[in-house]
């Protein structure tokens, strides 16, 4: 299996076998760009499992799928999907960034209560988190789980990558922190989507058993299609559960 360690030694081993055969900086060259190459598309893969384990599907044997939306919570948005889910009847799992949840406890509470999964993405979901050290990627990973305890008196276990990018880093933090991280295999790609039937038909055809789906409760396009997405998905004989169910996790820690 392609991952960071065995890559890393494969290319220790091939600039060494360069160096000592005399072979040009070229060749030393090319075999670096092709490392990096490897170790961007490992970090830029959340399913990659490149530098850390990350579920990113449930059973594929079974017509079941879970819903998850990331980034919340947020005043716009994530009540009005809160309100489908309910009049639905559906399950769903929100990976939180912790400093939107002040001022925002009650929408927090109201998804848990609800039966809905709270995750963790993150305190600060900063722009350059991927660059953070081990021990600030833990710290902050923690920051989130001491704040959704104090709102939920439960603290989450499941963990998201923040924009789903993984590094050696990370790998560490999690690994320390005793959580389990959880990427998707359907990304909806809604931040950027202008047109909501392309979105509902781009999310159909993707449709799969064990799919785990992304989406985000701070867009306005997201809630507007998701009921007509609910019903399309168990027309076509697919039955939505929570997340720690499909992926078979304990939710909180």
């Amino acid at each position: 299996m392609l991952n960071f360690r065995n890559t890393s030694l494969l290319f220790i081993l091939l600039a060494l076998i360069t160096w000592l055969a005399g072979l040009s900086w070229f060749w030393l060259l090319a075999v670096s760009l092709v490392y990096a190459m490897i170790l961007f598309l490992g970090s830029y893969r959340v399913d990659s499992q490149f530098y850390m384990p990350v579920i990113c599907k449930g059973d594929m044997q079974a017509k079941k799928i879970a819903l998850s939306f990331d980034d919340g919570p947020a005043e716009s948005y994530t009540t009005g999907i809160l309100e489908v889910l309910k009049e639905k009847n559906t399950p769903a799992a929100f990976f939180c960034i912790g400093h939107r949840i002040t001022g925002r406890e009650a929408i927090l509470q109201r998804a848990h209560a609800e039966g809905h999964l709270i995750g963790n993405h993150s305190y600060s979901h900063h722009a350059l988190f991927d660059l953070f050290s081990a021990s600030k990627m833990e710290k902050d990973l923690e920051q989130m789980n001491k704040l959704a305890g104090q709102v939920l008196q439960c603290r989450p276990r499941l963990f998201r990558p923040p924009y789903g990018v993984t590094n050696p880093n990370l790998a560490k933090a999690v690994q320390r922190s005793g959580m389990v991280a959880v990427g998707w295999n359907i990304r909806s790609l809604d931040t950027m989507a202008k047109n909501e039937k392309q979105l509902f038909d781009k999310l159909m055809r993707s449709l799969q058993p064990g799919a785990i789906i992304l989406f985000h409760d701070t867009v306005k396009i997201t809630w507007q299609l998701l009921p007509a997405f609910i019903d399309a998905v168990r027309e076509s004989g697919y039955e939505i559960v929570r997340l720690d169910e499909l992926i078979n996790e304990t939710p909180y820690a």
